[in-house]
């Protein structure tokens, strides 16, 4: 903020938020306002949070791994759980390798997983899909100064083809909410998120065993495939995991209400092409 603010006007953006149904009233108010730049600006980003917009879309942010993440409106807003994906992943790679490891995010949104792996990785090549154009414009912004490279399309369509059986990290925050309950998602997801980035068809898991079943063909010996899911659809997801024949394991975080599938492609497996 480059204006004075006096104590009873931040006092008054508490009470409006606050008001609107925001938890944290709070600490929105000293986002909102360390973030504008005009007096004029402040109140249009107050005026958008009460009307119901999620709190990144008015900052134009989120935080995710230490990294500030721009997150355009009608882009998914990366969620701290996923957070968890990200340790996970850097548990699973191996940060002594001695080439650089070749890293594909898919349905990436903001692009927020690749970039904080990219930082929390050494020699790291980072591939990044989406099928929201609006997506692929916000992740090509966070992920240019890495020098990975963001693709439109449907999953592993757009990738290049030598990147076939040379993956060592796949990893996809992907749509696992079963159809029937979008309509209980909160606001903020359910009308200002798309929804393509929510629906994970009738059980919550299209996306994810279309993510498995060609997995095998993408990675490299050794590979691991890391999928974001929910504790009730984690046995499910390592069916399908086991199905095309990768060794699978469940990670999770009570702190964090996050579970994660890794799938570990075996050297000897048998590819069907």
């Amino acid at each position: 903020m480059s204006f004075p603010l006096s104590p009873c006007l931040r006092s008054a953006i508490v009470t409006r938020l606050r008001a609107a149904g925001c938890v944290f009233a709070e600490d929105e108010a000293d986002l909102l306002i360390s973030t504008a730049r005009t007096p004029s600006d402040l109140t249009a980003m107050v005026d958008r949070r009460v009307a119901g917009l999620p709190l990144e879309h008015v900052l134009g942010w989120a935080e995710f791994c230490g990294l500030r993440i721009a997150v355009d409106p009608g882009v998914f807003v990366p969620r701290r759980r996923t957070e968890f994906l990200i340790h996970q992943a850097v548990a699973v790679q191996d940060r002594q390798a001695p080439r650089t490891q070749v890293v594909v995010d898919l349905c990436c949104g903001s692009g927020a997983v690749g970039a904080a792996l990219v930082a929390a990785l050494e020699r790291v090549e980072l591939h990044a899909v989406d099928i929201d154009p609006a997506a692929v414009r916000c992740a090509r912004r966070n992920v240019a100064a890495t020098g990975g490279q963001v693709y439109g399309g449907d999953l592993y369509a757009p990738l290049p083809g030598t990147l076939r059986g040379c993956v060592d990290l796949l990893v996809a925050s992907a749509p696992y909410v079963p159809t029937e309950a979008i309509g209980l998602l909160p606001p903020e997801a359910r009308i200002h998120e798309p929804r393509v980035a929510l629906d994970g068809g009738e059980d919550g898991l299209d996306v994810v065993r279309r993510l498995a079943a060609a997995a095998p063909l993408w990675l490299a010996p050794d590979g691991h495939l890391l999928v974001e899911t929910s504790e009730r659809q984690a046995p499910r997801t390592v069916e399908a995991f086991t199905r095309n024949g990768l060794i699978p394991r469940v990670a999770g975080s009570d702190e964090l209400d996050a579970t994660v599938v890794i799938g570990t492609r075996p050297t000897s497996l048998s590819l069907r092409r």
